[in-house]
């Protein structure tokens, strides 16, 4: 039985081991992936910028969006972090994706490469979990206009300078007031960054289908301000009251020196990434696997 994706795209870490043609290369990896696809019945494509970083050649080649409008299937082969920036760019044509990943077991890359063809044959086939993930949508407005916007998975962090203070934030929730924290910055995650930032500062750990943001403060001045979850449905505003040098990052896309009256506004995208995983896969698998959970017993 052949793979029911017809047009599959392969998309690799850009600066990982570029290209060579040695077991372990980036080269070989993907050349491997691409013909075991092409058993498969697949026809194959490569992301250009892949290609034109590892070298391999011989296989169509298109940009992301293209591969968005075009592609029924892709596989993004790296780490998370490669992850994130591909998941951001695809969301918006719904087209899945499955994460191959090239080093420690990741969180949303979770296929490990040396399992590849046992764990795809099947997965080709139809046989698979869909889990879909939200996206956030954030702003900076200064005076009135928008100076930066973006898209995150993982989490939008406002943080300050390493030599400078604290940053003073107003924070509201849907044009309410919540308070003004002193702290070293404040985190919104969702639900995939949970895991991330927002987890190394004290913040839960949200089930990817619960419709809610993490809101984790920083390192705060005041011990009572906690982590709070929030509903995704609700818009969230921070703005810079004081503070020195503060920069805002949204996954790994950043605005350095944001400055005093700017509003960081993070409300959920319209669109959502689409993951493929491998039949009978739960997220609780990860957790115990990424965490180390149950060591030993």
């Amino acid at each position: 039985m052949k793979s029911q994706f017809r047009q599959v795209a392969l998309i690799g870490k850009y600066h990982a081991a570029a290209s060579g043609s040695g077991p372990g290369s980036t080269r070989s990896t993907l050349e491997d992936i691409a013909q075991f696809l092409g058993t498969q019945g697949c026809d194959v494509v490569v992301e250009d910028e892949t290609a034109a970083s590892s070298g391999i050649t011989g296989y169509t080649t298109l940009d992301v969006p293209n591969i968005g409008a075009q592609c029924d299937l892709v596989l993004v082969v790296g780490g998370d972090g490669t992850m994130l920036g591909i998941g951001r760019q695809l969301a918006r044509y719904g087209v899945p994706l499955i994460g191959i990943n090239q080093g420690r077991l990741g969180f949303i890359t979770d296929i490990p490469l040396d399992q590849f063809r046992a764990t795809l044959t099947p997965m080709l086939r139809g046989e698979y979990e869909e889990d879909h993930r939200s996206l956030m949508h954030a702003r900076v407005v200064r005076d009135g206009d928008c100076v930066f916007d973006a898209l995150a998975m993982n989490d939008v962090v406002v943080n300050r300078a390493a030599t400078s203070g604290m940053v003073e934030l107003r924070v509201e929730v849907d044009g309410h007031f919540i308070a003004n924290q002193r702290a070293d910055g404040l985190i919104v995650a969702t639900p995939t960054g949970s895991t991330a930032y927002a987890l190394s500062v004290g913040g839960p750990l949200l089930h990817p289908s619960n419709p809610g943001w993490v809101l984790a403060p920083i390192a705060p001045h005041t011990l009572s301000n906690r982590p709070i979850v929030l509903p995704d449905a609700a818009e969230i505003a921070i703005e810079l009251v004081s503070g020195r040098d503060a920069s805002a990052n949204f996954d790994m896309q950043s605005l350095a020196s944001l400055l005093r009256g700017d509003r960081i506004t993070v409300r959920r995208s319209q669109h959502r990434v689409r993951f493929l995983h491998p039949r009978g896969w739960t997220y609780f698998d990860i957790l115990r696997k990424k965490l180390h959970w149950n060591e030993g017993s």
